[in-house]
């Protein structure tokens, strides 16, 4: 696939999405409530009616090639690009996945230490400090200040202290 169709292909795929979030958003009230403001559906009727005319706007380009990308007729993805979205993509499905069986937590430290030091070949200072700090903050942002529990599944009876700390 070249860069210009690989452009075509997703102008074409987001006017889609946006028609259908503008469907679905319809179901709602998109207009004005008195006393009250807009309607539940307006921000997203109106957001994806924005990202409609921006597919419209690049698909015009496209036709008159207008813009370098519209008259790329390079290779869109080379193998290398390609394992590396392969991989990345991998990765952030085992997270999805373990989270479900070993809690968001855990799930993010082993995400990011595969990501940080195997993917982003970065020192095993940098990936210890951001594989146990990421999470801390990430805990602290929702558990603590915001009261939106995450999902902990296995691990939960670990935080049990924690939660005796911040609740007592």
């Amino acid at each position: 696939m070249t860069v210009r169709t690989a452009e075509f292909v997703m102008a074409i795929v987001l006017a889609l999405c946006s028609i259908g979030l503008m469907i679905k958003s319809a179901e709602l009230n998109i207009g004005w409530i008195e006393g009250r403001g807009p309607g539940s559906g307006a921000w997203p009727f109106w957001l994806s009616t924005g990202m409609l005319l921006c597919c419209i706007a690049t698909l015009w380009r496209w036709f008159r090639k207008a813009t370098p990308e519209s008259r790329n007729t390079n290779l869109y993805m080379t193998h290398e690009t390609l394992v590396i979205v392969g991989t990345s993509a991998g990765a952030i499905l085992f997270l999805l996945a373990a989270t479900h069986w070993i809690g968001i937590y855990a799930s993010l430290v082993l995400f990011l230490l595969f990501y940080l030091k195997f993917v982003g070949r970065h020192t095993w200072m940098l990936t210890i400090i951001l594989t146990i700090g990421i999470p801390v903050f990430i805990f602290c942002l929702f558990e603590w200040a915001l009261k939106i529990p995450l999902p902990k599944s296995i691990t939960e009876p670990l935080f049990y202290p924690i939660y005796d700390l911040m609740y007592s």
